[in-house]
């Protein structure tokens, strides 16, 4: 059985889902959007799989009748898309999103145009910023690791 671990930005919150998901996908629906402050919103489809948060508890954003959108209360990362079908997580709180592929689209009606293309633009590693370079050699990530820890953060930077 396939296990999947994941989080928050800031560690507050985890999980871990145990099985197959039934689909990986990305919305393009203008909702959201707005929920995850993005071109489009990437979400793995956890229904049927054995799911538990075994960090923390999100908070909930009731974004229309039917749908509740959970998201860490402390950092703000978007977390999950809560359907009376079901709960799909968001796929970059996934410690290896890359496992994760999507699938299908949805909301295709709402698809920003020029997001079929941004495979065609320059890419550039994020040392060659050339503009925030100079402090890009000091800075230190708060971001938990991708993975459990037991504690966190750290008892040195608490």
């Amino acid at each position: 059985m396939n296990t999947y671990t994941g989080g928050c930005q800031c560690g507050a919150i985890r999980f871990r889902a145990r099985g197959t998901p039934s689909d990986s996908s990305i919305c393009h629906c203008r909702m959201c959007q707005k929920a995850f402050g993005a071109y489009y919103a990437p979400l793995v489809s956890v229904r049927g799989m054995e799911f538990e948060w075994t960090r923390g508890q999100r908070k909930k954003f009731r974004s229309s009748n039917l749908v509740e959108r959970g998201f860490c209360g402390d950092c703000g990362t978007p977390l999950t898309y809560e359907a009376p079908d079901g709960m799909a997580v968001a796929a970059g709180t996934f410690d290896d999103p890359a496992s994760l592929p999507p699938t299908i689209q949805w909301g295709v009606e709402g698809k920003i145009g020029f997001v079929d293309h941004l495979h065609e633009l320059p890419g550039e590693r994020t040392e060659a910023d050339l503009t925030a370079g100079s402090f890009l050699h000091e800075l230190v990530s708060y971001q938990h690791p991708d993975h459990d820890t037991p504690v966190w953060p750290p008892e040195d930077r608490a």
